[in-house]
């Protein structure tokens, strides 16, 4: 279905924790589209467990990236510059909120922990697109990941609605002002997936069980889901959208 769709394309995916992460279902579905793929790990920690996906994308880039380190964004792209010379997409599925901030109330959000959940999870977005730009000469994509706390109170998503709202703002500010240059972005917002990232979350089987139930197909995404539509953004065949959220739920967000 996807094969050859992204045939002499190249991109970064930066957020794979492991097989089981939306950013490996990403990578794993732009692969088999024809693209090649970069991907990059957090830590040491966390460089055996997305060492795996590495190898079965056959990955020519794989970098560390802890976007709260200096220089190791500037690392990757220059790494990406050696090797390719141009980008055609980046994907950035990258979030994240200390505990307590994330499991307790907004209104009891620390000044320290919302600017770490903002540069994480959102300004992120905007260093790897400024690294990017230079290197999309004749056009592309960047892509990020939401979800519907965003634009609804979801129980116990708590800080990370306003964090990801502003991420959604971000996106539409970026694709307005990279539009004259062909550059697009999008943001995908999936439903409640079974992720690591998705666990810290309190009460996430709860939020899952709501989800699949409320949801008109009711059935819960995958990360092939996501994947896919991944691949649809990134094709020529998606070259006149730009600025969007683009919902993999199942129908969830539609629901009253």
């Amino acid at each position: 279905m996807l094969e050859n769709l992204l045939k002499g394309k190249r991109g970064l995916v930066v957020g794979v924790a492991n097989e089981h992460s939306i950013a490996a279902g990403c990578a794993t579905a732009l692969r088999a589209a024809g693209a090649e793929v970069a991907i990059t790990y957090a830590d040491d920690r966390a460089k055996p467990y997305v060492a795996p996906v590495a190898a079965q994308l056959d990955t020519p880039i794989f970098l560390p990236l802890d976007v709260e380190i200096d220089g190791q964004m500037e690392a990757v792209f220059a790494a990406i510059q050696r090797e390719w010379g141009q980008l055609d997409f980046v994907i950035h599925s990258i979030a994240f909120c200390p505990k307590d901030d994330l499991h307790g109330p907004v209104s009891a959000c620390s000044k320290a922990g919302f600017a770490r959940a903002m540069d994480i999870s959102v300004h992120s977005l905007i260093r790897l697109t400024r690294l990017a730009v230079p290197m999309m000469p004749k056009g592309g994509t960047i892509l990020t990941m939401s979800y519907y706390g965003a634009e609804k109170v979801v129980d116990n998503y708590n800080i990370m609605g306003p964090v990801k709202a502003a991420l959604e703002g971000t996106v539409r500010y970026l694709a307005a002002e990279l539009g004259p240059k062909q550059i697009r972005v999008n943001a995908i917002s999936p439903g409640p997936l079974r992720t690591r990232a998705g666990s810290g979350i309190a009460h996430f089987d709860a939020l899952i069980d709501a989800a699949q139930k409320r949801a008109p197909e009711q059935t819960l995404v995958t990360i092939e889901d996501v994947g896919h539509m991944a691949v649809g953004l990134i094709s020529d065949l998606s070259s006149k959208v730009t600025g969007n959220i683009a919902y993999v739920d199942g129908g969830y967000h539609v629901q009253a």
